[in-house]
């Protein structure tokens, strides 16, 4: 029951109580170490050895810590209204019997799969191929991930005032495509393991071994056909690679492998003139399977599909398949989490905004948003500057960045629209399951009314307010910090200038500078993607931010696994961005305010180490390796180690030499903003 979106939302992610005077405590950084050696651990080496991982996660630093403090302020909050009998109908009973289903496993254990038979039924009636894709819309109507690609609408890259829909890659159940065609042991392993997966739990769903055992080939067949076609990680950052607008009647004419009519009336679309096709070769791929594997096999393929979707929302022993394979196995966590914090995920995922209002209602303070909207301002004005500094921009494409600068749409703390939910019924008397399908077609009908044929919205958010994340958004010219981010260790209104500057102030930034980084660069002030460079100044910025991907190139992650400068090149210029804007940023503020030294350690080397701080993280190699092959951000200890020696600044505050291991020569360091 997934939504899938086109332009990655560029965001900040991937704590602790704070003392004394200036916000930053002493006690969390590991002294026996040196800055130039490996600041990381200096800066938080103490608070990762007393948080060490727990067999309930993966990886776990401040982004965690402070979603586990929101996660139980908000099972309080939806506890209070599953507790006591709600009017039908209303977003409290809706929170409160989504809740109750979620967590009574005593009758998800009665039922085992009955509930997903009726749409079982579904995936076996087809007789010929035209009927399946009838059944694949019919099911992607309710919210099911059936289909082997997305569809969806939203800002047309190169007219951002209007929506459009758009056709991407997907059909992988294993997420990347490397999964299904490298070779390493580590591959292998997880490769094996899910092809038990999938034999295991469609076994559960009703089919004798042999059966399961056909099925699952099949399924496998598909999805490694698609794998070989799609688009890896690195290559979907290509945003003019990414991007081929289309008529409908283009759309029939060069893809008629597929019913496209059929499809997206089945799905709900109305009529609609144009599309684009993000990734051509995986779609052809699939009119070319669609021709050629037996209508049984996508029958099979599509049975896994339901019965994987379903899982989460089946019985304990579904639940138990699903964490084996792709939390154990895949990223290496030891225990599934408890019971209600599942419970409170659920609510989140399907009535957020709801849950959203309650919780900036409780804790959020107004003044939060204030102070974050004064931050913004010191920063757009310190981000101007920097603009101005650069000596390999000409004047007209610093005016050019200038206006775009001028023209970011700020959203801070919560929505003043908030989500209309009248339609999405949810009902005790059907199952856990059944209430989600209800939530699934919702949301599908929900995204469809609202932005297919329609111009965009700007005050839509991303996000929710008590998400612990911020985002730029690069086809509104958007910087949005949700009310969950604005909390100790990255906002705190007891503490100094500097620590804040180095903490919700780099947030701040980053977030400023993925409106300037290899692909937010490519984007105007109003959104559309159009080259507002001049030749000269395109190929130094290129030049510039080629340093940065080569320097990450060469990291070892892990013994024989190196990082992705190219995956990671956009977080890496919005960090790097983000430590020089909000430092000069600090360098104002103290014009007016001065700081003081204080236990130790200046302004601005408590400006430097409440940014590591909160990149304090503990994480199990098996998730580093699923990382390293999909996420767009540099692993947490190279976002520090690997930052902060081409930062300047940095080198003058502590003293960094060229003894130090950490020193990178000036002429080699990244220069950009």
């Amino acid at each position: 029951m997934k939504l899938k979106a086109l332009m990655p939302v560029l965001s900040m992610a991937a704590c602790s109580a704070f003392a004394q005077s200036s916000g930053l405590d002493k006690a969390n950084m590991d002294l026996s170490k040196k800055p130039g050696t490996d600041f990381y651990e200096y800066s938080c080496g103490t608070w990762m050895k007393n948080h060490p991982l727990t067999p309930e996660y993966a990886r776990y630093g401040q982004f965690n810590y402070l979603s586990d403090v929101n996660e139980k302020q908000i099972h309080e909050l939806i506890e209070g209204l599953a507790s006591h009998p709600q009017q039908q109908g209303t977003l409290a009973q809706k929170i409160g019997s989504l809740y109750k289903l979620a967590m009574d496993s005593v009758r998800r254990n009665k039922e085992g799969y009955e509930p997903i038979k009726p749409i079982l039924a579904k995936v076996s009636a087809p007789t010929n191929k035209t009927e399946l894709l009838l059944m694949f819309g019919q099911l992607g109507h309710r919210g099911i991930d059936v289909l082997p690609f997305s569809i969806y609408a939203d800002a047309d890259l190169r007219n951002a005032k209007m929506n459009l829909v758009g056709i991407n890659q997907g059909g992988l159940s294993l997420g990347d495509r490397d999964y299904y065609l490298n070779d390493d042991e580590a591959t292998l392993k997880i490769r094996n393991a899910y092809k038990e997966y999938v034999k295991k739990i469609l076994e559960m769903a009703g089919n004798d071994a042999a059966t399961a055992e056909r099925k699952m080939k099949a399924v496998l067949d598909i999805e490694t056909a698609i794998a070989k076609e799609s688009y890896s990680a690195t290559k979907q950052r290509d945003v003019e690679g990414n991007y081929h607008k289309m008529t409908y009647a283009q759309l029939l004419r060069d893809y008629p492998g597929i019913d496209w009519g059929s499809l997206f009336l089945q799905l709900g679309f109305p009529a609609f003139s144009e599309v684009t096709v993000n990734q051509p070769e995986p779609i052809h791929a699939v009119e070319k399977l669609l021709a050629e594997k037996s209508l049984e096999d996508w029958k099979a393929y599509a049975e896994f599909k339901v019965v994987n979707d379903a899982a989460n929302a089946l019985d304990d022993s579904f639940r138990a398949a699903f964490f084996d394979f792709y939390s154990h196995t895949m990223s290496g966590v030891m225990q599934d989490r408890t019971r209600w914090k599942r419970g409170v995920d659920a609510v989140n995922g399907v009535l957020g905004m709801a849950v959203g209002k309650l919780y900036v209602e409780k804790y959020f303070p107004e003044s939060s948003k204030q102070r974050m909207l004064e931050l913004v301002n010191n920063l757009k004005v310190a981000l101007g500057q920097r603009i101005d500094q650069q000596n390999w921009m000409s004047p007209a494409t610093k005016a050019q960045a200038h206006d775009k600068l001028n023209h970011f749409y700020v959203k801070i703390g919560y929505p003043d629209k908030w989500r209309d939910y009248s339609k999405l019924q949810i009902d005790e008397n059907l199952s856990y399951y059944e209430n989600l399908l209800r939530a699934g077609e919702f949301m599908m009908a929900d995204m469809i009314q609202r932005k297919v044929n329609k111009p965009t919205d700007k005050t839509e958010w991303l996000m929710t307010p008590q998400t612990i994340n911020a985002y730029y958004n690069p086809t509104t010219n958007e910087i949005c910090f949700p009310a969950g981010i604005l909390q100790p260790p990255f906002f705190n209104p007891e503490a100094d200038d500097a620590v804040n500057y180095g903490a919700i102030g780099v947030v701040i930034g980053h977030e400023m500078t993925h409106g300037f980084d290899d692909q937010g660069s490519q984007f105007d002030k109003d959104g559309n993607l159009r080259n507002w460079w001049t030749e000269t100044d395109k190929k130094n910025f290129e030049a510039r931010t080629k340093v940065m991907a080569n320097f990450f190139d060469k990291i070892e992650v892990l013994p024989g696994l190196k990082a992705n400068g190219k995956l990671t090149l956009g977080e890496n210029i919005a960090d790097h961005g983000g430590l020089n804007i909000a430092y000069q940023a600090l360098q104002n503020a103290m014009k007016k305010n001065p700081l003081k030294t204080v236990d130790g350690f200046t302004p601005e080397q408590r400006y430097f180490l409440s940014f590591a701080f909160i990149w304090a993280s503990n994480i199990r190699d098996e998730q580093l390796r699923v990382l390293n092959k999909v996420d767009p951000h540099s692993p947490a200890r190279w976002r520090v180690n690997g930052a902060l020696p081409h930062i300047d600044s940095w080198y003058k505050a502590f003293n960094i030499t060229s003894k130090d291991p950490l020193f990178v020569p000036k002429k080699n360091r990244v220069d950009i903003w």
